[in-house]
C-alpha cells in the first residue's frame, strides 16, 4: 500500500471534520442578532462550536498527512462484551431527566440523571454522587438563570435558590 493510499481515509475524515466546521460558522453567521444584546448573543455558542470543529478539521488533516491514524488500528482486536447493565442505567437516566424535569424541576431531575450515569461508568457511592450531582446542576442552574438569564424548568428547588 502507498503511503498516499494509506492515509487517504484519514485525510477525508479530516476534510469532512473541516468542511462541517465551515457549515457551522456559515450557517452560524446567518443567524439573526438584535443590537440589543450587549453581551451573549445567540450567535455565541454556534461560532463556539463551528470554532472547535475547524480546529479539530485541522488537526485531523494535519495528522493525516504526516501518514494518518488508522493504520495503527488495523489490528482486529475482539470486541468486549456489550455492558448491558451500564446502557441501562444510562437509559434510565435519559428518561429519568425527561420525565421528571417538568415535575420537579432541573436541578434535582439532573441530579437524578447525574447519579444513573454514575452507576452506569461503575461508582457505588450513592450520598458522594448525589452531593456532587447536587452541587454540579445547582451551578449549572445559577450560571444559566443567573448570568445567561435563560430559564431552564423551574422547579422545587429552584424556587428557593
Amino acid at each position: 500500500m502507498t503511503r498516499a493510499r494509506a492515509y487517504g481515509p484519514d485525510l477525508g475524515a479530516g476534510l469532512f471534520v473541516l468542511l462541517l466546521g465551515a457549515l457551522a460558522l456559515w450557517q452560524a453567521a446567518a443567524i439573526q442578532s438584535s443590537p440589543l444584546y450587549a453581551q451573549v448573543g445567540p450567535r455565541a455558542v454556534p461560532y463556539g462550536v463551528a470554532a472547535g470543529l475547524v480546529l479539530i478539521g485541522v488537526g485531523l488533516v494535519v495528522v493525516a498527512l504526516r501518514g494518518g491514524w488508522s493504520s495503527e488500528m488495523e489490528e482486529v482486536v475482539e470486541a468486549p462484551p456489550t455492558a448491558w447493565r451500564s446502557l441501562a442505567y444510562l437509559g434510565a437516566g435519559l428518561i429519568a431527566n425527561v420525565a421528571l424535569i417538568e415535575w420537579l424541576g432541573f436541578v434535582l431531575a439532573a441530579t437524578v440523571q447525574f447519579v444513573l450515569v454514575c452507576a452506569a461508568f461503575g461508582s457505588r457511592h450513592l450520598l458522594r454522587d448525589l452531593g456532587i450531582g447536587l452541587a454540579v446542576t445547582v451551578a449549572a442552574y445559577l450560571f444559566f438563570a443567573r448570568v445567561l438569564g435563560v430559564s431552564i424548568g423551574a422547579g422545587i428547588l429552584e424556587g428557593l435558590i
